[in-house]
């Protein structure tokens, strides 16, 4: 006897009827009164090579948008540009990004994922490629090209969650989630590695763009073998109404209806009233905020305070000294695997004797990692060694949270609205997080230099009082997850009845 599900994941065997196939994360949907126990199926081999295929995207997705900060002190030379001018950067990218977030996150709902995904695969892998042969003379273009990748990014950041959530049960679902946003810090860390490594043997920095795009187009051919044209929507009320045949022999029992269809009006409306959505959104704004200003510019900070120490000398040739990318980018992979391991099994521990437990463990994260970036700034003049590793620490804290947040958002929202949300999430904390803390740094680091004598020890020093923000803000995130705790458990079981 063949196994419901496996018809449900690949698309091939088993179609039901037009209108009850997914064309998106919203299928129609069916519900019934009372609970039924259902043992849960293992997910297909299939759907292990769509996750890994999404992974591989996820990657190349992260390393594309860490490019430019790890070869931040090369790109500043060339176009001569201010630190207000270079975190303006990274500001465009992400405002870019934010913007064409709720877009897919509508069309992500309603339409095929699949060609959604393929489309903003290559359309970013494009634009990236183009960038590198961008002249010296016309920055605004290179500025331009930025902001296009951050729409192309937008699309796969906003909808592979929710694929590997229809993929997989509540258990397997937070680990593969934990496997896939590995691929955020793993991506990053190599996003500066990549350019860094690749600055320094070309002994040019423009080389840094030509290898992800070929990445990219690995991963196209990837996706469009290996991922169904579409995927069904795999909820509890699927599921147990599978043991009767199939969804549509259920849907004409008694007691079984669908599910109106809303509009984004409505979704938006509904998530709003949702306050763990609503805090632990805060809370993860606080994250970006804080992850934005640190990924932008540590690199360019440390070599500031080697620069003071009389470590290294001030950069004046072509190409510089790109070892703190590489450092940096190291730490960054080995804190981001760690934390996102250790964030799932702490969650998956601690949830057995805590129903808060998970955003109890990302208001913690965030005010250790607070303290351990507060501490590594203050003695970056004195001694690096100390810098670095206070600095991986207050990443790994900061790790932790990236797969639980993600979790705690598939559980408190109704599966109907899970790309809207995530959509929005991915807006309200890229409009007040990283979309505005790198430009705000170099904006504040500008203002402090306009006020003293130009020197190297004042450029670091204006560095230093800039990033000071970072650790306040870190703590008002630790505060509103702590806030979504006290929601957490009424939102989950409202979700659930949907």
């Amino acid at each position: 006897m063949q196994n419901p599900d496996a018809h449900e994941n690949t698309g091939l065997q088993f179609q039901p009827p037009l209108e009850e196939q997914n064309y998106g994360a919203t299928a129609a949907r069916v519900r019934q009164g009372p609970s039924v126990s259902v043992p849960r199926n293992s997910p297909a081999k299939r759907d292990y090579l769509v996750a890994a295929v999404l992974c591989y995207a996820n990657l190349i997705n992260f390393m594309d948008w860490f490019i430019v900060p790890g070869i931040l002190l090369d790109i500043q030379k060339y176009f001569e540009l201010s630190d207000g001018d270079t975190g303006l950067l990274q500001t465009v990218f992400i405002l870019c990004y934010m913007l064409a977030a709720p877009l897919f996150g509508y069309l992500g709902d309603r339409y095929n994922r699949k060609i959604i995904l393929g489309a903003g695969i290559l359309f970013w892998s494009g634009v990236t490629l183009g960038s590198s042969f961008i002249n010296e003379l016309y920055y605004w273009i290179f500025f331009l090209s930025r902001g296009l990748v951050g729409v192309g990014t937008a699309s796969f950041s906003t909808i592979a969650p929710t694929i590997i959530a229809d993929l997989f049960e509540e258990g397997k679902r937070t680990t593969m989630l934990s496997i896939f946003y590995i691929f955020i810090p793993v991506g990053s860390g190599l996003g500066y590695v990549l350019a860094a490594g690749m600055a320094e043997a070309t002994g040019d920095w423009h080389w840094a763009f030509r290898v992800t795009p070929c990445m990219g187009g690995l991963a196209l051919v990837l996706l469009i073998l290996l991922v169904p044209h579409r995927t069904q929507r795999r909820t509890a009320a699927h599921r147990a109404l599978s043991i009767s045949g199939t969804i549509r022999e259920a849907a004409e029992k008694p007691g079984v209806h669908r599910t109106a269809k809303t509009t984004w009006c409505q979704d938006v409306i509904s998530l709003a009233k949702n306050w763990s959505f609503v805090w632990s959104s805060l809370g993860l704004t606080a994250m970006a905020f804080v992850t934005g200003a640190l990924g932008m510019w540590v690199p360019l900070f440390l070599y500031r305070a080697q620069v003071v120490q009389g470590i290294v000398s001030p950069c004046l040739q072509e190409s510089c000294n790109s070892s703190n990318s590489l450092i940096f980018g190291g730490i960054t992979i080995g804190t981001g695997i760690l934390g996102v391991i250790a964030g799932a099994e702490a969650a998956r521990r601690l949830r057995k004797i805590n129903n808060k437990a998970d955003p109890l463990i990302c208001a913690a994260s965030m005010f250790v990692s607070a303290l351990c970036l507060y501490i590594a700034l203050m003695v970056a003049q004195t001694n690096i060694l100390s810098t670095f590793i206070f600095i991986a620490f207050g990443e790994l804290f900061l790790s932790v949270n990236w797969a639980v947040v993600t979790d705690i958002l598939l559980y408190v929202v109704t599966p109907r609205r899970q790309s809207t949300a995530i959509a929005l999430q991915i807006l309200v904390s890229h409009l007040l997080g990283d979309a505005g803390s790198p430009y705000l740094i170099g904006i504040i680091s500008n203002a402090i230099q306009a006020r003293n004598a130009h020197s190297f020890q004042w450029s670091f020093w204006s560095m230093q009082y800039s990033f000071i923000l970072c650790a306040f803000v870190g703590v008002f995130g630790g505060g509103f997850f702590l806030l979504t705790s006290f929601y957490i458990e009424e939102d989950r079981k409202e979700a659930e009845k949907h």
